[in-house]
């Protein structure tokens, strides 16, 4: 099973970016999300429970060491382990910040290829909009395509706490590997594979995939917005997009 929204270790509960030009960032997230007759997203981005999943935050000088890519954020046992071991294999902090006590609150970090995400303590149930059958407008999957597939598992499993499921894949360039990514329970919060096939020509950067209602106007709209459809189609139930400011994001129907 497939779900990276959890409360523990390893869940994916939100992600964010720091945008140039961000009135028109805003404009364009905001329509085409909110597509079709059901939307499932508000037009402050937050969910239609009211939920904040991802923020869109102006690139100020504050943010300028982030890079131009969404980050999710993921939950761990303890930030500070985790950024140590992110630094030890070959990752960069971006930003951490700690209490007046020294302890570490939350980190941004960039793996070995340079894939952003955030380290979060874990989120208590109680804390967040719960209800797994009324869960609208969150965050359906992630992927991260990279030349080296294993290395990055090994990665992840040492910072974020996860297990990893092997997927044996074939296409035109022959057999390989991906991995789930999985939590302490044995679901599934997120895939890497390699940047190949289906994501050759995607940077190495974590792929958040957004639901809609009407993917056919949503990449109507993408256009419109000044943005590019890199894969998929108006017939298609994924599309991987680039966003007028190049951030790539993919959209999933429902």
């Amino acid at each position: 099973m497939r779900d990276p929204f959890a409360h523990g270790v390893g869940g994916v509960l939100s992600a964010d970016i720091a945008v140039p030009d961000h009135e028109r960032e805003l404009g364009f997230y905001s329509a085409i999300l909110t597509t079709g007759d059901n939307p499932l997203w508000r037009d402050d981005l937050t969910n239609n429970r009211g939920t904040p999943i991802i923020g869109l935050g102006a690139r100020t000088p504050e943010y300028k060491a982030l890079p131009l890519q969404w980050m999710p954020h993921f939950q761990v046992a303890n930030v500070g382990a985790s950024v140590a071991r992110a630094l030890e294999l070959g990752g960069e902090e971006l930003m951490h910040s700690k209490g007046d006590n020294g302890q570490s609150q939350w980190a941004v970090l960039a793996d070995q290829v340079g894939a952003a995400f955030g380290v979060i303590p874990v989120v208590a149930a109680e804390s967040s909009a719960a209800n797994p059958s009324e869960r609208i407008g969150c965050i359906s999957w992630l992927t991260l395509a990279v030349p080296e597939v294993s290395s990055s598992r090994d990665f992840y499993q040492k910072v974020v706490g996860w297990g990893a499921k092997t997927i044996e894949m074939e296409d035109g360039d022959g057999r390989s590997a991906s991995f789930e990514m999985q939590r302490d329970d044995g679901i599934s919060a997120a895939e890497i594979c390699h940047n190949r096939g289906d994501y050759e020509g995607i940077p190495p950067v974590w792929l958040i995939s957004l639901p809609v209602d009407d993917i056919a106007e949503s990449l109507r709209r993408v256009r419109e917005g000044g943005g590019e459809v890199i894969k998929g189609n108006a017939e298609a139930l994924y599309a991987v997009i680039r966003d007028p400011v190049g951030v790539h994001i993919a959209l999933r129907t429902g």
